[in-house]
């Protein structure tokens, strides 16, 4: 396994718990998602990436979206929340992302 691989191994794992953390903060539509993931090289992805993935969250009742109409005469976006379910699934994410940045920096000795 070469480091690229690595990488991405990480980054699929990552990906889930940015997005329900970004959706939190508030309500966001696919192309918002995607461009602010675009800020951090390391956690950026593409279309075919992003929308199985919000597909995902919809199915297992992590998120749920609507359509709102858009201002300057742009199509209606979906925008995607998180859902009460998906708040408990978040906080149990960020206890396990915590106990796993911890061990990582006891091993590390930091």
């Amino acid at each position: 396994m070469n480091l690229d691989d690595w990488k991405s191994q990480i980054k699929r794992g990552t990906l889930e718990f940015c997005i329900l953390l970004m959706i939190r903060r508030q309500p966001s539509y696919g192309y918002e998602i995607i461009s602010t993931l675009e800020k951090y090289p390391l956690l950026a992805a593409k279309e075919n990436t992003i929308y199985p993935l919000l597909r995902r969250l919809l199915k297992e009742g992590w998120i749920s979206s609507a359509w709102q109409e858009s201002t300057e005469g742009l199509p209606p976006r979906k925008y995607y929340s998180l859902t009460a379910a998906g708040q408990e699934y978040l906080e149990a994410m960020s206890k396990e992302w915590s106990d796993l940045l911890a061990a990582v920096q006891e091993i590390k000795g930091v």
